[in-house]
């Protein structure tokens, strides 16, 4: 059987994490493998791959087949281009120093983009948390202004009270006050 490029998961339940194995192909999904080219983490955005680029070129070379999601990976990293670039030089189509520029040119533009990728996620969490504290001021001041009107409210029917048992004792003691005068 031939040598596969595959993933072997890692990480706990809904937390996967993936090692980029070569394996032989009737090797278990996390059972032996032959040598580990990197990690894959798809819980981040954009997700992390870290990947020995020389030795999976190499193997992808010597013929080892990658399975469809580490074909991804490895187009995504540009293995598959640099592969592709390097037949190119064997046959003798381009040379050495023109693959070389080609390749860099492409990695350049994929940074780029991975770059304003990261960037954008940030500012998106960043307005969403801007617009979540302000929505979350205007719910708190709503809050504030309705407790205010009701302590308002509170002190007018407090103070109307008050003056209603001052007037009801001035007229108990002017009422007091004239009994005693029609005797």
């Amino acid at each position: 059987m031939p040598a596969r490029i595959r993933l072997q998961r890692h990480g706990k339940k809904n937390q996967p994490f993936y090692h980029i194995v070569v394996a032989d192909g009737r090797a278990p999904r996390d059972g032996r493998f032959i040598e580990k080219l990197g990690t894959y983490n798809p819980l981040t955005n954009p997700a992390t791959i870290d990947l020995n680029f020389d030795r999976a070129v190499e193997w992808v070379k010597n013929g080892a087949q990658p399975s469809d999601t580490v074909r991804r990976i490895l187009s995504y990293k540009g293995v598959l281009l640099r592969r592709h670039l390097q037949i190119g030089v064997e046959k003798g189509a381009i040379s050495q120093e023109t693959a070389d520029v080609r390749f860099n040119e492409w990695l350049q533009a994929k940074e780029a983009k991975i770059n304003s990728k990261k960037s954008d996620v940030e500012n998106d969490a960043r307005n969403t948390r801007k617009a979540r504290m302000e929505a979350e001021k205007k719910v708190n001041e709503t809050k504030a202004a309705a407790i205010a009107a009701k302590r308002q409210a509170a002190a007018e029917a407090a103070a109307a009270a008050k003056a209603a048992e001052e007037a009801a004792e001035n007229g108990e003691a002017a009422a007091e006050t004239e009994a005693p005068a029609e005797a």
